[in-house]
C-alpha cells in the first residue's frame, strides 16, 4: 500500500514519522490557496485540505493520498503564511495578548478514491509581547513562510502561555486524527 504525503512541509513527513508512517512519496499540490470571498476558517482549511488531497490523488491512482492545511485564526480573519517581515509583526501585534484558533485539516483519499476528512481545532494564547520581544523573534527568521507568522516548535514556544488541544496540529498535522484514519484505510503503522 502506497502512501503519498501532498504537501511540501518537512514538518508533516517528521511527524508521520512519529506514528510509523513513512510516506513512499511527497508530491506537493499546487494551488492557489486563495480564501473565497466570506470564508471562514474552518471551511477554507477543510476546502483546501480536500482540494490538495483531489489534485495528488488524480496523479497517483490506486495510492493512499494524505494532504493537509493548517490555519490560524483571529476570530473569523484567516492570518497570512507570512511572506514579509511587515505582514509577520503585524501578525504577531494581532495575536499578542490574546487567544486564537490553529485549524488543522486533513483528507485521506484511499486507493478507491474515498476521501475521508478530520479537523483539528486549537487554541493558543499569547502572553502579552513588547516591542523587543517582537523584534527578537523576527530577527529569527522563523516567521518565513508561517501561517500567523510563527512556529511552534521554535522560538516561538517561549512567549505562548498555553495551549489547548494537539501540539502536532499547530505544527501541522493532528497526529491522533491521522492515525486513526490510516488504520482504517488499513494502512501499517509501525
Amino acid at each position: 500500500m502506497r502512501l503519498i504525503l501532498a504537501s511540501a512541509s518537512p514538518r508533516r513527513c517528521e511527524l508521520l514519522g512519529q506514528i510509523g508512517a513513512s510516506p513512499d512519496a511527497v508530491d506537493p499540490a499546487d494551488l492557489d490557496e486563495t480564501p473565497l470571498k466570506g470564508e471562514l476558517p474552518a471551511a477554507y482549511a477543510a476546502r483546501v485540505a480536500a482540494e490538495k488531497g483531489a489534485l495528488v490523488a488524480a496523479r497517483h491512482p490506486g495510492a493512499l493520498v494524505l494532504s493537509g492545511d493548517t490555519v490560524v485564526a483571529a476570530g473569523r480573519r484567516i492570518l497570512p503564511k507570512t511572506e514579509s517581515e511587515a505582514e509577520a509583526r503585524q501578525c504577531l501585534q494581532l495575536l499578542s495578548g490574546r487567544r486564537h484558533r490553529v485549524l488543522s485539516a486533513i483528507t485521506l483519499i484511499d486507493a478507491e478514491g474515498r476521501a475521508r476528512h478530520r479537523l483539528s481545532t486549537n487554541i493558543v494564547t499569547f502572553k502579552r509581547l513588547d516591542r523587543a520581544e517582537i523584534d527578537a523573534y523576527l530577527a529569527s527568521q522563523e516567521w518565513q513562510g508561517k501561517a500567523g507568522g510563527y512556529a511552534i516548535q521554535g522560538r516561538a514556544a517561549g512567549l505562548i502561555r498555553a495551549i489547548q488541544g494537539s501540539h502536532s496540529a499547530i505544527m501541522g498535522l493532528p497526529l491522533y486524527e491521522t492515525r486513526a484514519l490510516l488504520r482504517a484505510a488499513g494502512y501499517p503503522l509501525d
